[in-house]
């Protein structure tokens, strides 16, 4: 008689940053993975987690708590996958333990917890059985890391296309109005007279539903790439307007074997490019398809859930 084979575990840990764990979580469930997803703290915007370790007080009561949930779930554990360069306990006595204890770990990088820093910052993060990253654009400062792209349910999303309206509606929701760009797509809208949503400080579903209601989005004109504020709003099949490195485009669309469909623009160009688009319902419509259709096939959760078991056949 064959035994049966158990699933495997996977413990996502110590936080939700833009709900990109929890996401990852989900899709390793849709596949029979044992999956879990650990927190430090719950986040505002973000606050899905199966457990909250709710770590509060001085250094001694935090590593406390951290301490005593390595203890508890490193037995239940089969692989543990970290986020935004933080571990469970400090790094200097994670990875050893892990690797005493024949336990894989994953290093996964978000973004702006890598953009600018020197190479040798970054060195520690090799200890993990493998680091991951969420574009090719992030490999200009890991670029042995593996690439796996930010997920969502994309079928949970119903599309809501551009409409024709002679007056449509610019939306911008800038996490941080300097990084984003924020003051150059306020000033290229009353330039052109165009109704401007800014979408700040509220959470998350409610910003949702505000997204939903736009015929053009415009994310940033200063990171360089795309985020989960983007891949939402293709989802919806909605165009997107941002700054991009054109050899993270070049390297996404050979990766993939898709054409990128965000509108480049930057902040010299930004207004000639908003002009151009709001003169052509059509077009918007035409990008938004093309949008959703790649966010289908890129960023879908049953396609990032393979993504990460492929990831993990390769460390055990």
């Amino acid at each position: 008689m064959t035994a049966v084979e158990k699933p495997l575990r996977v413990t996502h840990c110590p936080v939700n940053t833009a709900g990109i764990p929890w996401a990852n979580v989900q899709a390793l469930r849709a596949r029979g993975v044992d999956a879990r997803l650990v927190v430090f703290n719950r986040y505002r915007l973000h606050p899905e987690a199966d457990i909250d370790l709710e770590r509060r007080g001085g250094l001694i009561r935090q590593q406390r708590t951290q301490w005593q949930a390595f203890a508890q779930l490193a037995p239940k554990t089969d692989i543990f996958h970290f986020y935004f360069g933080l571990t469970l306990v400090p790094k200097s006595l994670q990875f050893p333990l892990l690797y005493a204890m024949r336990k894989p770990s994953v290093m996964h990088f978000l973004g702006s917890d890598i953009r600018g820093r020197p190479p040798d910052d970054l060195k520690w993060a090799r200890r993990a059985g493998a680091i991951v990253i969420g574009s090719y654009d992030a490999a200009q400062w890991l670029p042995d890391a593996h690439v796996i792209p930010p997920g969502i349910d994309v079928a949970a999303i119903v599309p809501a296309p551009p409409s024709d309206s002679e007056h449509p509606v610019v939306l911008h929701a800038p996490s941080s109005r300097s990084r984003k760009g924020t003051e150059e797509v306020v000033a290229a809208a009353e330039e052109l007279g165009l109704n401007l949503e800014l979408v700040e400080g509220v959470d998350h579903r409610a910003a949702f539903e505000r997204y939903r209601a736009a015929d053009l989005v415009v994310d940033q004109l200063n990171a360089g790439w795309y985020g989960m504020f983007a891949i939402e709003a293709m989802a919806l099949g909605k165009p997107v307007v941002a700054f991009l490195h054109e050899e993270a485009i070049r390297r996404t669309e050979e990766a993939f074997g898709l054409e990128l469909p965000i509108v480049h623009a930057t902040k010299e160009t930004l207004t000639d490019v908003l002009r151009e688009l709001v003169a052509s319902p059509d077009e918007l419509r035409r990008i938004g398809a093309a949008s959703r259709a790649y966010v289908e096939q890129v960023h879908d959760l049953s396609v990032v859930g393979q993504r990460l078991l492929d990831l993990y056949a390769g460390l055990r």
